[in-house]
């Protein structure tokens, strides 16, 4: 499948989008909400989906579109946006600039490209399984091989003994060199730009995930979910650099 028109259009939606949101970015007067599942939202999440919508609608009207502000449209089309405006609005509204967009196309059901842009930092990172780049710059994950020499990323610390198993990701992180809470999609950007080594979350949702997958293989990494499952569509991650570390990192999980 030739997927250079819809690569090109991705940036295009980045880009609006990364205009959009940015004036945004460090205001203290712009109002947040709590929606129903306790999460924060706020005009730059809803205002930059409507925007993408727009743009999609325009460019591809038979494609689908699925968001975490919106809904979803036309979900069972052959083609389907993916779209979270504003990953990591915790952050967003906290004034720092770990967030970004994510943009996933999917065909068939199956994500095919996917995009992480963080518009304040200018760091714009598109894959499609086979390569990614940031700011048009091929990257790669970084060699690591061993636990004891990576750098572990999460979002929360607090969120496995929510949703999966607390001792498990303990013994993840007390294996690790380096232990921070650098995450929702800016990790995976730092994981496949070459400065982290593993990316695990222990809850998500199809919009935070459909964009990882074509960006982590693009850029040589290993993505599954908890359990060592496909990623997609998975409710959990765990994304690493290197296969060896990735084997290494479900086996402390299990262990």
């Amino acid at each position: 499948m030739e997927l250079a028109p819809y690569h090109t259009f991705t940036l295009e939606l980045a880009r609006a989008s990364g205009d959009f949101i940015r004036p945004l970015f460090g205001r203290r007067d712009l109002p947040v909400e709590i929606k129903s599942d306790q999460s924060p939202v706020t005009y730059a999440d809803r205002g930059a989906e409507e925007l993408l919508r727009r743009m999609i609608n325009r460019k591809f009207p038979a494609h689908g579109i699925i968001g975490e502000e919106l809904g979803s449209e036309n979900p069972d089309a052959e083609f389907v946006w993916v779209l979270d405006p504003v990953d990591g609005t915790k952050a967003f509204v906290t004034g720092v600039p770990l967030w970004g967009t994510l943009i996933a196309l999917l065909h068939h059901g199956l994500p095919v490209l996917g995009c992480i842009h963080q518009p304040v930092l200018q760091q714009l990172m598109i894959g499609d399984h086979l390569t990614t780049t940031l700011n048009g710059t091929p990257v790669r994950c970084r060699p690591t091989q061993r636990l004891a020499a990576a750098t572990l990323l999460t979002c929360d610390w607090l969120s496995p003994e929510y949703f999966q198993d607390a001792a498990a990701f303990d013994r993840l992180a007390r294996s690790a060199k380096l232990c921070r809470t650098w995450g929702d999609c800016y990790g995976y950007l730092l994981l496949a730009g070459g400065w982290a080594d593993v990316v695990v979350d222990p809850i998500m949702n199809p919009w935070d995930i459909a964009a990882l997958v074509p960006v982590i293989r693009g850029a040589g990494g290993v993505i599954t979910d908890w359990a060592g499952g496909p990623a997609w569509p998975a409710k959990s991650t765990v994304a690493a650099a290197t296969p060896a570390l990735h084997a290494a990192a479900l086996a402390a999980l299990r262990a």
